[in-house]
C-alpha cells in the first residue's frame, strides 16, 4: 500500500509593480483584505522612510488604508514576522535594501505568501533595485499602468516634477505624475548627482 508523502505547506512571492499612481498599493490592500476576510494571519510592513500618509498604515492615493509596521531594513522586517503569520504584505519595496529578495525567498520557503508592491523604475526610467531581483524570483507578477496626465495614454513612467538629483525623494502629487513613454522626460528633474546611475 502506498503511503502519501507529506508535502509541506508551500509559500510563494507575488509582486505588484508599475509607476506611481497606477494602483499598486490599492491592489496590495485589496489582496490583503481578502486574506483577512478568509481569517488568515496577515502582517503588513512599510519602509521607515515613507511617512507620507502616516507612520502606522499603508495608504493608497485613493486613501484606502491598512495598519502596518514600519521597519528600516529587510532583516528587521524578517525579525518581526510572527511564526503563525500566513501572509506578509510589503509596500514600497523599492525603498528596502538589497537583502529584500533573499528575505522574501526565505519567507516563501517557510510557507508564507509574500506580496510586495513597489516601483519598477526610478525617476530616470532605470530599474529600481531591489524590484528587478524580486521580479526575477516571483511566482506571480502584476504590472499596473496609470494614465498619462499629458495625453491620456497608458503610463508606465513616473515623471519627477521638482529638480533633484537624489534617487530617493519621497513625495506624491505635486512632486511626481504619471507619464507615457512619449511624454516622459527624465531631464525635467535636473542632472543626476555624482554616483547616480
Amino acid at each position: 500500500m502506498d503511503v502519501p508523502r507529506y508535502r509541506p505547506q508551500l509559500g510563494w512571492i507575488e509582486v505588484i509593480t508599475g509607476s506611481m499612481f497606477s494602483g499598486k498599493t490599492e491592489e496590495l490592500i485589496r489582496r490583503l483584505r481578502r486574506a483577512q476576510i478568509a481569517r488568515q494571519h496577515v502582517q503588513i510592513f512599510k519602509p521607515g522612510i515613507d511617512v507620507r500618509y502616516g507612520e502606522d498604515h499603508i495608504t493608497s492615493h485613493s486613501e484606502a488604508r491598512l495598519a502596518a509596521d514600519r521597519v528600516t531594513t529587510a532583516r528587521e522586517l524578517y525579525e518581526h514576522v510572527k511564526p503563525d503569520t500566513e501572509v506578509v504584505g510589503i509596500d514600497e519595496g523599492q525603498f528596502f535594501d538589497a537583502e529584500l529578495p533573499a528575505i522574501c525567498n526565505t519567507l516563501a520557503d517557510e510557507g508564507k505568501r509574500v506580496i510586495v508592491a513597489g516601483l519598477d523604475q526610478d525617476y530616470l526610467g532605470k530599474p529600481f533595485e531591489p524590484m528587478p531581483q524580486l521580479l526575477a524570483i516571483a511566482e506571480y507578477i502584476t504590472k499596473t499602468l496609470a494614465i498619462c496626465v499629458v495625453c491620456g495614454s497608458p503610463a508606465n513612467h513616473t515623471q519627477r516634477l521638482v529638480a533633484s538629483g537624489e534617487r530617493v525623494l519621497v513625495g506624491a502629487m505635486g512632486t511626481y505624475e504619471a507619464r507615457c513613454r512619449a511624454c516622459f522626460d527624465p531631464r525635467l528633474a535636473g542632472p543626476p548627482t555624482t554616483g547616480e546611475r
